[in-house]
């Protein structure tokens, strides 16, 4: 009997010694990222008719060092410091230094924030190709829950292209998240989303829960998408966003596609063009269902206004439309969008 128990006991040694192997990935995943993450902390002004008892609240969240024209910034969302005083934010390195930004720039459509920072041998992220991510990817999630200072926690891609969410903070117009199981907590917004490779593929932003906790269910900002932001916000001190001039049909549904002679939902369904507008003078026609722009195909109507939104101004794009039963082919030059 005894002999027996230790065979199982033998076995389990060997199979724990491959599955070790395979999990001294992660460790070693966490350990190079860890220098290049940050926690935060935010001295924010309470707004009176929210109830507080102190005109004055604590707001901690996670960041990462990235490198932007050939200097180091951290990377965060807007919702962590804004809108905290520069003078009231505070940022902790990986090894207990305490550093304060020495310039922030935030855009709320899409929830991005960069601060630029000084210090001695600040190690700058990886940053991955988040167009190249697939569902069901494995994920590290990096942050600070609850304060607390560079938790980790792991799980999948669920989903891409999530979009027309109601957030906290309801500015963020600019939708395109990756959902993901990683458990997300209050803290952990502004933190790296990780890859296998150890490469920043997105920065969690959110969560959906009744509780304010993880039930499974996050969402992370693709770092394409958050760096075309944080580039244009440091060079230009603001997001440009690009215009095309087209109002779309947000009740797009298999009926309406049907009778248009299409077997699906995917595209954009063109309501209304502006006058004097990149669209109107490339040719395109109300009922146009906006099937691809600049190469990507489009899913639906946020999908491209994303991508019309983060492409630069003044760029020459292609857009591929289904109108009267075939494919058409326009190409339009992108103005700035009008200011609200």
């Amino acid at each position: 009997m005894h002999s027996a128990r230790e065979a199982i006991y033998q076995q389990i040694q060997q199979e724990a010694s491959v599955l070790e192997r395979q999990l001294s990935l992660v460790r070693n995943i966490v350990r190079f990222a860890r220098p290049t993450i940050v926690h935060i902390e935010a001295t924010k002004t309470a707004d009176p008719g929210k109830g507080f008892a102190s005109n004055r609240i604590e707001e901690a969240g996670a960041g990462v060092i990235i490198e932007l024209f050939g200097r180091p910034y951290v990377l965060t969302n807007r919702h962590v410091i804004y809108p905290a005083d520069i003078r009231s934010i505070r940022i902790e390195l990986y090894n207990g230094q305490l550093i304060r930004p020495t310039n922030v720039w935030t855009d709320p459509s899409t929830d991005v924030a960069i601060m630029a920072v000084d210090g001695d041998g600040l190690e700058t992220a990886r940053l991955g190709d988040s167009d190249q991510v697939e569902i069901g990817d494995f994920v590290l999630a990096v942050g600070s829950p609850f304060g607390l200072s560079h938790s980790v926690t792991y799980g999948i891609i669920s989903a891409k292209g999530r979009r027309n969410l109601e957030l906290g903070a309801k500015e963020i117009e600019i939708q395109d998240f990756f959902q993901t199981d990683a458990a997300i907590n209050p803290g952990n917004s502004g933190g790296p989303l990780l890859n296998l490779r150890g490469e920043v593929i997105g920065i969690n932003t959110a969560i959906a829960s009744n509780s304010g906790g993880n039930e499974g269910i996050g969402f992370a900002i693709p770092i394409n998408m958050a760096r075309i932001v944080a580039e244009q916000l440091v060079s230009q001190g603001r997001l440009r966003r690009a215009y095309l001039g087209v109002q779309l049909e947000n009740a797009f549904d298999i009926l309406t596609a049907r009778r248009l002679g299409l077997d699906s939902t995917t595209g954009a369904l063109v309501k209304s063009i502006l006058r004097d507008s990149p669209a109107e003078r490339a040719g395109l026609q109300v009922g146009d269902v906006i099937l691809e722009f600049n190469g990507v195909r489009i899913q639906n109507d946020g999908h491209l206004v994303k991508q019309v939104g983060l492409t630069p101004v003044g760029s020459r794009v292609d857009i591929v439309v289904y109108r009267n039963g075939s494919p058409h082919r326009f190409t339009a030059v992108l103005d700035p969008a009008p200011e609200k």
